[in-house]
């Protein structure tokens, strides 16, 4: 969704998006529970763990070897030579539109640009705002009335983009 302005090439390099670190648990990716359980059968290895009232999120906690905080574990969907492994229908959401989230301002959804990204940090923010004014802030906001817990909590280090 976002190739108009990142590179699979440059997604590919860093992968930073598909591990995770145990204090940014909150960003493993929402599944509903129709494909998690399609993914479970086609990768048993990897296990999901309820988040929020109707979606599932990848458990990670097992592949944890210390209590840092700073640990990080990859996504069970990534290999480290290919890249994700899943195809277009079965990736979630999140994943589809990372480092954009959808977040809660004062009772309004706004879309927001987690700026951890390496690759998006070197794009201009108004062509940032301009894909997301013109083709997926809407599809966006769509997901989140869908799939409410999706919607994540503002971090100071947001930037607000509608």
């Amino acid at each position: 969704m976002l190739s108009k302005i990142l590179s699979k090439s440059d997604c590919a390099s860093c992968k930073f998006c598909c591990s995770f670190r145990r204090k940014s648990l909150w960003e493993t990716p929402l599944f509903t529970k129709e494909s998690a359980a399609l993914l479970s059968k086609k990768f048993p290895s990897a296990k999901f763990k309820s988040s929020g009232s109707n979606m599932l999120t990848i458990d990670l906690d097992d592949l944890y070897k210390t209590n840092d905080s700073e640990e990080e574990v990859p996504c069970p969907f990534l290999d480290e030579h290919k890249g994700c492994v899943l195809n277009a229908e079965e990736k979630p959401f999140d994943c589809s539109i990372w480092p954009l989230r959808i977040i809660r301002v004062e009772n309004k959804l706004k879309v927001a640009l987690t700026p951890t990204c390496p690759a998006i940090n070197k794009v201009p923010l108004e062509k940032v705002k301009t894909l997301v004014k013109r083709e997926l802030g809407q599809k966006i906001h769509e997901q989140a009335q869908l799939h409410p817990d999706m919607v994540k909590e503002f971090k100071k280090d947001f930037i607000i983009l509608e």
